[in-house]
Parts: structure tokens; sequence; C-alpha cells
């Protein structure tokens, strides 16, 4: 009796918090992957066109689906997605590219100063507004338009 009751205060838990079916929170109550079953939660929670069982499902064969989501590297764990194209594409850091492609996969460093800013010259990026862009070359180009015409 008690086991009947807890899937019971389970299911009614599921579908208050996701705000679906009672059949859906069946099927995900007896999804076989536990793994896939927090990530079908997951999906139901964030994205707002995905809103059964079903979808849920579909989009996380999708996903498993993508060749950009293939593990390239089982060193550095880097998809096919994340390749680098300045070097032999993985996050190996090999020394002989520029980085970036790497940083923007790295664990962000939260209590650096110089957190998002994208351009140290102009501080851009620095305001918190990830959109920003770097004014650094519009003098160049102001100074070169200047230039050109003839006084």
């Amino acid at each position: 009796m008690p086991k009947n009751h807890a899937r019971k205060k389970a299911l009614a838990d599921l579908k208050d918090e996701l705000g679906i079916k009672h059949a859906c929170a069946i099927a995900l109550l007896d999804h076989g992957d536990p793994d896939e079953t927090q990530q079908l939660i997951e999906y139901l929670e964030t994205y707002v066109d995905i809103n059964t069982y079903k979808e849920a499902v579909d989009y996380l064969r999708q996903e498993q689906n993508d060749p950009r989501n293939k593990v390239m590297c089982q060193t550095c764990g880097w998809t096919y997605g994340m390749v680098c194209p300045e070097c032999p594409g993985c996050g190996c850091y090999s020394g002989q590219c520029s980085g970036w492609r790497h940083h923007e996969y790295e664990e962000p460093d939260y209590d650096d100063p110089d957190y998002g800013v994208y351009c140290r010259e102009c501080g851009a990026g620095g305001s918190g507004n990830p959109y920003e862009e770097c004014t650094c070359f519009e003098d160049d180009i102001e100074d070169q338009e200047q230039e050109a015409v003839p006084a």
C-alpha cells in the first residue's frame, strides 16, 4: 500500500510541477533510463513548445542522433559541434591557435574582474551587455574616411 501511495504522490507532483497530463506523468515515471528521465523533465520544464512526454522523447532522440553531439575526443570530451577550426579540432589545446574557441567552452571565472569583457582596449562587454560591440576600429575607419576626403 505505501508503494502505491508514493507513486500516486509522485504522479501528482509531476503533473503539478510540469503541467502535464496524467498519461504523460505515468510515461515519465515508467521511462527505463533514469538519466534520460531527468533530461526529459528538464526539457518539459525549460522549453515552452515541449508539453508532452512524446514531444520530450522526440526532442531527446533528435539531440542524441545529431552528429554534432557525438563525442570526438575521449580525453577532453569535446563533441563535433565544438570543433576548433584553427587546430586539431578538440579541446586538447595544442598551442597552435589563438584559443578563442577553447575559451568558449571553458568554465567561466566569475571572480575575474575582466569576466564578460570582450575587448580589453575599449571594454566592450564589461557593462553586462553581451551584445555590446567593440568600437576600437571605428576611430581607424573615421581617420581613413577623413584622409580620403580632399581638403
